[in-house]
């Protein structure tokens, strides 16, 4: 018989955060579970790396607490019960230690925490959620902020959120640099200097682990890198990439954070959004460490604002979206767009060389960055009016920091508009023209970039302007793109029926681009 355990604790795959209350003092009647179950690797189709980064930084988490003398019970992917839903696994455990009370931390994703919630008011012995102890704000502050609003605009959270939790601020309401937002000093394209700082991350083999993953049948996609394995295994890993960002990094990040290069996957950008996803980092330190390098003099101030609102500006904002609109928001769909994703989002095969190298670098890195994700992969996806569910999917699947709360708003909201401009105050789409300035990537295209309509036109040329055009009736009145459809409105008969055809044969040959 197992020692009776009073209380179980549940620890999900994205809260490995050593720091949480709960590991303060070593309780004898508290039993720790985790799980590898296929609930949760089959419920979208998985970048490899996300798998093991996820499972490899659980299995440490549990060696770490088991040294500082917690009692653990793991499921590894391997065991029967992994195939088992989560809540069969719960009330199994409950009874075999005689638990009279579980506890679990708030979890980030709507599915786990309705799960939960509702199994939790049939149990028969004490149910009680936490809070995670991560974020700035409650799920419920921005929906509070944005009470009454239209529109939830970011900016307005976000000076809120300076003013809230005084960061970067020269008094209660004054911003440091009498401005809250340096955004356009930070849109540089990067043509090889400075040099991209070295990756200062610690490599793994997870070859054993990978071999368990795939003999227990999970399926994936994607490079798992598994010898070589570059994602952070715990929080002291983490520490040491922060710090490699601040110093080598943070100085340079504000002026390329948009730029593209074939030649530099990363460029600036610190990768820190899967070790703050998973809790291993706090939003916190992230944000104080790049305010004092700021205040330390060792980087300007339009790259640490622009750093630091991502984390306590879009991150937690996007949160607050996904918690006021979701279940519903899952479903939104603007322009009513149902084509089926190309073959190509699963192999980067496409000769569209700016779509090939974000699709690609995705596929080996499980990373890509905000302007990759947003101006190319999404650019492309509303131009063509793929699915947006099934762009959702892919995107959750892909890429390492893809947890719904941050990646759902992210995806239907700012890429695709499928909430109609809740979130986005316009349609981020473009031709190839802000590609070709942002990036190299058009540089030897199988296209060519200036042309609209032939066999070798880019193909988002005449997709941008068939995009406005059978778009009219829902955008023409929006205040942000009034220039698209001025130039439209210039535009005589044979034009735009010359990009009405050219991007009719697109919409049906994707998967050949």
């Amino acid at each position: 018989m197992p020692a009776r355990s009073h209380t179980l604790r549940l620890i999900l795959g994205d809260q490995l955060n050593l720091q949480h209350r709960w590991f303060r003092e070593v309780d004898p009647h508290t039993t720790y579970l985790m799980m590898e179950v296929r609930q949760e690797t089959d419920y979208v189709l998985h970048h490899a790396q996300k798998i093991l980064a996820i499972f490899a930084a659980m299995r440490e988490l549990a060696r770490q607490l088991h040294a500082l003398g917690h009692r653990i019970h793991y499921i590894t992917i391997d065991e029967p019960e992994a195939r088992r839903p989560l809540l069969d696994n719960i009330d199994t455990l409950i009874a075999h230690y005689g638990a009279t009370a579980f506890e679990y931390q708030a979890p980030d994703e709507w599915r786990l925490d309705e799960q939960l919630y509702r199994h939790g008011r049939q149990s028969k012995v004490a149910w009680l959620m936490v809070d995670s102890e991560h974020f700035y704000t409650t799920r419920n502050e921005a929906a509070d902020i944005f009470r009454n609003r239209k529109q939830w605009l970011m900016e307005f959270f976000y000076r809120q959120m300076r003013v809230t939790h005084q960061v970067l601020m020269v008094d209660a309401k004054k911003p440091v640099g009498e401005q809250w937002n340096f955004d356009h000093d930070n849109r540089k394209p990067w043509r090889g200097t400075p040099p991209e700082p070295p990756d200062a991350r610690t490599l793994h083999d997870h070859s054993a682990l990978w071999q368990t993953i795939v003999e227990a049948g999970v399926k994936s996609f994607g490079e798992p890198q598994a010898s070589e394995f570059p994602w952070p295994l715990h929080r002291a890993e983490a520490l040491q990439q922060l710090d490699a960002f601040i110093t080598g990094a943070l100085p340079h990040f504000g002026d390329f954070q948009d730029a593209m290069s074939s030649k530099a996957w990363r460029l600036f950008h610190s990768l820190l959004s899967f070790a703050l996803n998973v809790k291993m980092l706090n939003p916190r330190e992230v944000v104080a460490r790049a305010e004092a390098a700021y205040h330390a003099g060792q980087a300007p101030l339009a790259a640490v604002e622009g750093f630091i609102r991502q984390i306590l500006g879009w991150r937690e904002y996007v949160r607050g979206v996904y918690w006021a609109q979701m279940p519903g928001y899952a479903e939104k769909n603007y322009f009513h767009h149902q084509r089926d994703l190309p073959r190509w989002f699963w192999d980067g095969k496409t000769k569209m060389h700016c779509v090939s190298q974000a699709i690609t670098q995705s596929l080996q890195q499980a990373h890509a960055h905000h302007i990759q994700r947003l101006m190319v992969i999404g650019n492309f996806a509303l131009l063509a009016g793929l699915d947006p569910a099934q762009v959702h999917r892919w995107y959750l699947g892909i890429y390492i920091d893809a947890f719904e709360w941050v990646e759902l708003p992210n995806t239907l909201g700012m890429s695709q508009f499928a909430d109609g401009g809740m979130l986005a105050t316009k349609p981020y789409v473009s031709s190839a023209a802000y590609i070709d300035r942002m990036s190299d990537y058009c540089k030897g295209c199988h296209y060519d970039k200036k042309a609209r309509t032939g066999e070798l036109a880019c193909p988002f040329n005449a997709l941008y302007w068939d995009f406005f055009d059978r778009n009219t009736d829902l955008l023409a009145r929006n205040p942000r793109i009034g220039m698209a459809y001025r130039q439209l409105g210039k535009m005589d008969a044979a034009a735009i029926a010359g990009f009405r055809q050219h991007a009719g044969r697109l919409l049906e040959k994707l998967d050949d681009l």
